[in-house]
């Protein structure tokens, strides 16, 4: 699965997704309504590594496969939205490059 520029950008996008949503809706809830900061710290740097990775891999396949710059801000700017790794999934499948 991971032999592809696209399948490793689509994992990376899944797992980051997924740690941005659990320090939004996990971590900060227990930090600012239970008063410990650990789990932000944890997940906040966790999810900073993987969007490092996420980025990478974006510019990987944004090479690989020649997208225009306009798609590629595009899913960065999913990106940074919570749930936006359904959308980059969905512009991702729209490609058929899967």
């Amino acid at each position: 699965m991971l032999k592809t520029a696209i399948n490793r950008f689509r994992l990376i996008s899944i797992i980051e997704g997924i740690s941005y949503l659990t320090l939004l809706f996990i971590a900060m809830p227990i930090k600012y309504i239970g008063h410990n900061p650990y789990p932000v710290k944890i997940i906040g740097m966790t999810h900073g590594i993987l969007f490092i990775l996420f980025l990478i891999l974006l510019y990987e396949a944004m090479k690989k496969y020649n997208w225009n710059i306009r798609f590629t801000i595009e899913l960065f700017i999913y990106s940074v939205i919570p749930f936006g790794l359904f959308f980059i999934e969905r512009k991702i499948k729209k490609l058929a490059l899967i």
